[in-house]
């Protein structure tokens, strides 16, 4: 069977995927939720002409010099609005937030005022409108300032709340199964045989599947016997996972079952064996409306593949065009050293990345490409794609790279 082009098989896999459906949660659960429909404020903000310092609210003609002397009348603490009018020579006591009172049009800070009793002393002269913030500085009622698509964060949940929503439209977050597989195995922490070793790639499956909005699913570790992983596969099916990930097992060798496992379980094969380095061995199909996905056990395999595909697969679960979906997190940048010419395998290597103070990145790919070596995968910004064939390029070339 021939290997299948990356973009091929990335395209198949998203092609007739939906988003899973849009809930309201409260704000205090939407960090971290991506929103799914333009939001537009409810209200005007401020509301009203307000005070943006502690002093006097007064009209700006009664104090053009320094030595204006006003006639303090009442008092605008924030919430509490001074309810008269502000008339010639006459100022009100008005502190940050509070509404400008009628007739006022301008506010003596503290700072330069004196005061005994009613008496108040401008020592500096104001001019019309100075700390008085405007109705609608911030934003006006019905505008749109939040747009579908958004991840959210502290910024933008502050900003809706400021907005008066309680709560937001959300895409529901994929569920994701994920089962580790291989005798060779052990959980972190615990003490392997001279024959196996720790577990590291279901942990940051894991991680990325947090990190784009999903929830994981840890069904844990199964032997290499296909009634164990059988069970696994049925947990995360009875578990209602819009995803099944598999760690491992998914090629053709004597120990390798999932493939067999997983069509045993009525899964319908769409692809298998990718034209990639690293991650050769990926298997996509569907069992029932769960989508699945075989990586390779390979902890640096399995990572670069869940980048390439299980980001982009949940990105189109929670909004994302399809096309929006294939571009991803890929930009360019200028090599700082060369590279060598590419063979038939569309080619990821790992290399740092450095984003330059007029907006420019350079990349430097690492000496070493072992695709066993998590360490390099850690200290990676970026992983620089070299298209199947591509020829050497000297320092100074721009190559398309996939922020990580």
């Amino acid at each position: 069977m021939a290997l299948m082009p990356v973009d091929d098989a990335l395209r198949q896999l998203l092609t007739g995927v939906a988003p899973l459906g849009l809930e309201n949660v409260p704000l205090a659960r939407a960090n971290g939720r991506i929103l799914a429909a333009d939001l537009a404020a409810t209200r005007t903000q401020p509301p009203f002409p307000a005070s943006s310092m502690d002093g006097y609210a007064l009209r700006a003609t009664d104090c053009a010099a320094a030595g204006a002397v006003l006639t303090v009348i009442g008092e605008a603490p924030a919430g509490h609005a001074f309810s008269g009018k502000v008339g010639a020579g006459e100022a009100v006591r008005i502190f940050t937030g509070a509404p400008v009172p009628d007739g006022a049009d301008a506010i003596l800070i503290q700072e330069n005022a004196t005061r005994e009793g009613d008496r108040l002393t401008a020592l500096e002269p104001v001019r019309p409108g100075q700390f008085v913030r405007p109705a609608g500085l911030d934003f006006a009622q019905g505008d749109v300032l939040l747009k579908a698509g958004l991840k959210l964060d502290y910024r933008s949940l502050a900003l809706a709340a400021a907005m008066n929503h309680a709560a937001l439209p959300v895409w529901r977050q994929p569920k994701v199964a994920i089962i580790a597989t291989g005798d060779e195995l052990v959980l972190p922490g615990g003490t392997p045989g001279p024959d196996q070793i720790i577990a590291s790639n279901h942990c940051g499956i894991a991680a990325l599947v947090e990190d784009c909005g999903g929830i994981p699913l840890d069904l844990g570790l199964a032997s290499d016997d296909p009634a164990d992983i059988a069970a696994r596969v049925r947990e995360g099916l009875a578990a209602e996972a819009d995803i099944l990930v598999t760690l491992g097992g998914a090629s053709v060798g004597d120990h390798d079952l999932v493939q067999a496992v997983l069509g045993g379980e009525g899964m319908k094969l769409d692809f298998w064996r990718i034209a990639m380095r690293p991650g050769k061995p990926l298997m996509a199909g569907n069992l029932g409306r769960t989508k699945v996905l075989g990586l390779p056990g390979n902890p640096v395999s399995s990572l670069v593949c869940a980048l390439l595909f299980l980001r982009p697969l949940m990105a189109v679960m929670t909004g994302t065009s399809l096309e929006a979906a294939m571009t991803g997190k890929r930009t360019t940048a200028t090599l700082t050293g060369p590279v060598p010419a590419n063979d038939q395998r569309q080619d990821y290597l790992r290399a740092s990345l450095t984003t330059h103070p007029d907006g420019t990145r350079s990349v430097t790919p690492f000496t070493r490409q072992d695709s066993s070596m998590l360490s390099l995968l850690a200290a990676s910004g970026a992983l620089i794609l070299r298209p199947p064939h591509a020829p050497a390029l000297d320092a100074g070339a721009e190559v398309d790279v996939l922020v990580v």
